[in-house]
């Protein structure tokens, strides 16, 4: 960083979204860019750049270890929700599952009132963000369930670089496909060029040829790191936006930003915008810390106000996910024995890994997904009868406009069969909740070969909030996801649930299972919909998917950012990141924050 405090752009996070903005508007020489980021640079870090070792970063330095408050609706289960805190955010230590939205998800942020947000504008920004994996041969097409795609999608040019993960005679994606081609639920195409209803198999941000993370800070930033006029600032806290003083009647207007850095407070000024890309978690915060936000919250904390803008932290969306796992038989390589830490398996992965970057290490087990509907009759009339049973209540106001507009969007959804409603992964292991997790489980890691399918609910409608409890920068905000509290979440997931046996018992997927089918914890064993849901009382967790919490709506139905992203009532300042969506994606965030944020 230079000794200028003066910046043509000043970026307040730099993470999935951040690095993304600075990296375009430094491509024009003459801006001066400025990213302030919390965290550090990872790059060089082998827990970051060696895919399987992502869930080694949760609960250290690079993870800002965020909490839930206790949980209602999960008997009032804390739940943890892990965010990034390093250079590349988020990026730089999730699971790597490259994913797209639906275009129908995307379609309907148009109907909410945010006009030109549509999948046909939208699409090409995404294809901007990353490079679809090489060409492969018929019989490796076949294997990786892609031969029947009769598009694929070759725009894809873009800085994140993505792969097929696992070796190509994985079989569990072949074996994915061929479960869903004979119920006629295979996606017809690349996903990336019309996603719909169906399976297919995943891309992961792991480059196809070193095998390590590719993600914000190693695509986007890395490669333009000598550009004169783009500068980053780690391990430095925002404090506040500053505002300047405006006469009466004129807007206001964001100034710079203070921050703390090795113990001294600083400011920096901005001559065009200061874009606030912290987070879905930090950004609300550091608008309520600069006096943006609910007026009684920010004067019960003692900050002055700025703009009374209740909407601020509220609206908090995020996919929750419950899982079974079922015993494999013995040819299927999983990551149980890692999971297990065995340090013969450990070291055999990690030597595999360093010699021909092949094996365990270079992947994270995450190959096959779906997206689907409920499918069974009775399913979908018990979600119609809990939609009849809670709709919102009309009234007058911004949150009845905000909620009936949401809830129009998401029966819509959940009543159309060519609409999905849950997101299905497959995971070759055990996960760390598929056992020990109640009374009533055994205790884990288990013995043995496992692989399991997960459920996450495409479509909530149960809302939360995210609230600064202090004036103080460093102090925490507080966390209310209140997930699954909408009683037509719980229905729609628990009816999932239900579907995951299914799944498992088909003829060709049961090839991988050993038979009779084997839980491996028996409470995922029930049979009916009321067992289903006590199921995911106990062992429902996020996917920390988190977003929404300063949203682009009409300000009249409870946004925060116009269409430019332009947060309402106040001149050079905008909101990039998560925070800002209208509708969190069909699944994991990841590509859709990329095509999020087009510069």
């Amino acid at each position: 960083m230079n000794s200028s405090t003066f910046y043509d752009f000043v970026i307040i996070g730099g993470g999935t979204s951040g690095l993304v903005v600075a990296n375009r508007l430094s491509e024009d020489p003459r801006y001066n860019v400025l990213v302030i980021e919390a965290g550090s640079d990872h790059t060089a870090d082998p827990r970051v750049q060696i895919p399987a070792l992502f869930d080694t970063l949760k609960n250290t330095e690079l993870d800002w270890n965020f909490k839930s408050k206790p949980q209602p609706a999960l008997g009032g289960r804390i739940i943890n929700v892990n965010q990034g805190k390093a250079l590349g955010g988020s990026s730089a230590i999730n699971a790597s599952v490259f994913v797209p939205p639906t275009k129908s998800l995307i379609d309907s942020w148009e109907t909410l009132g945010n006009h030109g947000w549509n999948w046909d504008i939208l699409q090409p920004y995404l294809s901007k963000a990353y490079t679809s994996p090489p060409p492969v041969d018929a019989q490796s097409s076949k294997s990786l369930g892609i031969d029947k795609w009769a598009t694929l999608n070759d725009a894809a040019k873009g800085p994140i670089q993505t792969s097929f993960p696992a070796s190509f005679t994985d079989p569990v994606r072949e074996l994915w496909a061929d479960t869903f081609a004979a119920e006629n639920h295979l996606m017809p195409t690349d996903p990336f060029v019309n996603p719909s209803v169906g399976s297919f198999s995943c891309l992961s941000s792991i480059h196809p040829e070193t095998k390590e993370r590719s993600y914000s800070a190693s695509a986007y930033y890395r490669p333009v790191q000598d550009r004169k006029n783009l500068h980053i600032l780690t391990n430095a806290e925002v404090v506040k936006i500053l505002f300047d003083k405006t006469k009466s009647g004129r807007p206001i207007r964001a100034s710079g930003v203070q921050y703390k850095h090795e113990g001294t407070s600083s400011m920096v000024y901005s001559s065009k915008e200061v874009i606030l890309a912290a987070g879905a978690l930090q950004s609300p915060k550091v608008l309520e810390l600069s006096g943006i936000g609910d007026a009684n919250l920010l004067q019960k904390l003692s900050i002055d106000v700025v703009l009374d803008l209740p909407a601020v932290g509220e609206n908090l969306q995020d996919h929750s996910v419950g899982s079974i796992c079922f015993e494999a038989t013995d040819a299927l390589d999983t990551f149980d024995a890692l999971m297990r830490q065995e340090p013969e398996a450990t070291a055999q992965a990690m030597q595999d890994y360093t010699a021909n970057q092949t094996g365990p290490m270079s992947h994270v087990g995450v190959t096959a997904y779906a997206y689907l509907p409920v499918r069974s009759r009775e399913g979908r009339q018990a979600v119609q009868d809990k939609l009849h049973d809670n709709r919102p209540h009309l009234g007058e106001g911004v949150s009845c406009s905000r909620d009936s507009a949401y809830f129009t969007v998401t029966e819509r959804a959940l009543l159309d069969p060519s609409e999905p409603t849950a997101a299905y992964l497959t995971f070759t292991a055990q996960t760390a909740e598929s056992a020990g997790w109640t009374k009533r489980s055994p205790p884990g890691p288990l013995p043995g070969r496992f692989l399991t399918i997960g459920a996450m609910l495409s479509q909530p409608l149960s809302r939360g909030t995210v609230h600064i409890q202090s004036n103080d920068h460093s102090v925490p905000p507080v966390i209310d996801p209140r997930y699954l509290s909408n009683p037509i979440d719980m229905e729609v997931l628990a009816q999932h649930m239900l579907e995951i046996d299914s799944i498992a018992r088909t003829s060709s997927f049961s090839k991988l299972l050993k038979q009779p089918l084997r839980h491996g914890d028996p409470a995922s064993h029930f049979t009916d919909v009321e067992e289903a849901k006590q199921y995911l009382r106990d062992r429902v967790i996020s996917m920390w998917h988190v977003g929404c919490t300063c949203v682009m709506l009409p300000r009249t139905k409870g946004g925060v950012v116009d269409t430019d992203l332009k947060v309402y009532g106040v001149e050079n300042l905008r909101v990039v990141d998560a925070s800002a969506l209208p509708i969190i994606s069909t699944a994991n965030l990841q590509a859709t924050v990329a095509l999020w944020s087009p510069g």
